[in-house]
């Protein structure tokens, strides 16, 4: 088994890799159909004036092969908190430890910036992603109810 060579801050030249593992997660989460973003609009949310996120890929002999995305969040209880978006780990990379490296990665990242909090959410199906959070001891927080609403 190799392991992982690099876990690093993510780049422009990783805005690709990025957008193949998003879509590889929308297929796996049973929504293949629902990515809209763009390789520019994550150019624009990751690089531009007005960044909105940052990301850590996990690369493996010079391929990206996982990313955690992740984004500053604003608790009127808390005060400042780390949201994480998705840790997401090509398919034929997982259980190899690169998503723990990742979300090492995150959480001495939370650490570093003295956050209040990290959050995340998991689907209540997704065994595996449940079974490796709890690694963590994870509050897994059954009364709140998530909402949203979409614009095209």
């Amino acid at each position: 088994m190799t392991s992982v060579t690099i876990i690093r801050k993510g780049e422009k030249k990783d805005i690709p890799s990025l957008l193949t593992l998003i879509q590889e997660l929308a297929t796996y989460e049973k929504q293949p159909d629902a990515v809209v973003v763009t390789e520019e609009i994550l150019m624009n949310d990751g690089f531009g004036a007005n960044k909105i996120f940052e990301f850590f890929v996990a690369e493996l002999e010079g391929k990206v092969v996982g990313i955690a995305l992740y984004y500053a969040k604003y608790s009127t209880w808390k005060g400042r908190c780390l949201f994480l978006e998705d840790i997401i780990v090509e398919e034929q990379y997982r259980n190899r430890g690169i998503g723990k490296k990742l979300m090492d990665e995150i959480v001495k990242t939370a650490e570093a910036q003295k956050v209040k909090r990290l959050e995340w959410q998991v689907l209540d199906w997704n065994e595996p992603s449940i079974a490796f959070y709890k690694k963590y001891k994870t509050i897994f927080d059954g009364e709140w109810i998530n909402c949203k609403l979409e614009w095209e």
